[in-house]
């Protein structure tokens, strides 16, 4: 739970550039952290299924 809210926490910097700015570079780590975050609620959603 902590590093789902670290790297959302993160990544906004990174949205503000990327809407505000149109820095494409933000983009491309805003996409990375989007899978990390995928990957997170996974693991999240296994742990939850597995204590069912």
């Amino acid at each position: 739970m902590h590093q789902i809210k670290k790297v959302s926490a993160a990544t906004e910097a990174d949205f503000v550039a990327f809407f505000s700015k149109g820095n494409k570079a933000a983009g491309t780590r805003i996409r990375n952290a989007m899978q990390q975050l995928k990957t997170l609620t996974q693991k999240v959603i296994e742990l939850k299924n597995k204590a069912e």
